[in-house]
């Protein structure tokens, strides 16, 4: 019952995330940006962190590096790039420009219900192989929406759909990350064994988003300065995810 309660709390918490986009409509595109590229270098981090320092190694631990879970790990990296390329999993972290956004508008509400039912497909399942990894997933899934709902809200404004609305549609899609926790637990109750495999897919998943997502964001920034700046936060993101495996 505690797993439960855990889970649910944790993608509601996720879910009010979405809700960020108002706190930035005072800043300027350039500011936002700014802060916004550091912020994505930081959660890319934390999300290798959660890969490599609390899921993998808790998967491993039990059953081994087997061909089934590398099997697992590579669906969910191949499931991430099926939704990116045919369902136009739009991931828009960086403000973008009105001619690049009014014909993904909608397709991105679309997009970001599934992200985030996969996000909370992941936190339940986290949850269920411990607390500690339960609460490193939650904050490394938070890490990354941040940058994410900002992009998102970005998106349905310059499309010319009111704030209020721009936020009720980002608040609705973010909800299906507890439809997503919900079958997690439901499913670990029902099929034996489902949440090796399902821990397994949401590193894969993590894998994807932090490499393929946010890594080709950083490359856009050449200067030395601010270059060396992202890799610090990188690697702060690492280092969070490590300070939670001594806390746990």
């Amino acid at each position: 019952m505690l797993i439960w309660f855990y889970s649910l709390i944790s993608v509601f918490v996720v879910s009010l995330i979405s809700l960020v986009g108002l706190f930035t409509l005072s800043i300027n595109d350039n500011k936002l940006k700014n802060i916004l590229i550091y912020s994505i270098s930081f959660s890319a981090g934390a999300l290798f962190g959660d890969v490599f320092i609390h899921l993998l190694p808790e998967i491993v631990g039990k059953t081994g590096l087997t061909p089934i879970i590398a099997t697992f790990v590579l669906l969910g990296i191949v499931f991430s790039l099926f939704i990116e390329k045919i369902i136009h999993w739009r991931h828009c972290h960086m403000p973008v420009n009105k001619a690049h956004i009014h014909h993904f508008a909608y397709m991105n509400l679309f997009g970001d219900s599934i992200h985030n039912f996969i996000d909370g497909l992941i936190i339940g399942t986290a949850y269920l192989i411990s607390i500690p990894v339960g609460i490193a997933t939650t904050l490394a899934v938070i890490f990354h929406e941040i940058p994410q709902e900002i992009g998102d809200f970005g998106v349905l404004i310059h499309a010319g759909i009111k704030r209020k609305k721009a936020l009720i549609y980002n608040f609705l899609t973010a909800t299906t990350a507890i439809l997503g926790a919900l079958i997690a637990l439901l499913l670990s109750s029902k099929i034996n064994g489902i949440t090796t495999l399902l821990s397994a897919f949401a590193a894969g998943s993590f894998i994807y988003i932090a490499g393929s997502d946010l890594i080709p964001e950083l490359h856009k920034e050449t200067e030395l300065k601010k270059s060396a700046l992202q890799i610090f936060t990188f690697i702060l993101g690492i280092a969070i995810m490590y300070g939670l495996l001594i806390v746990g």
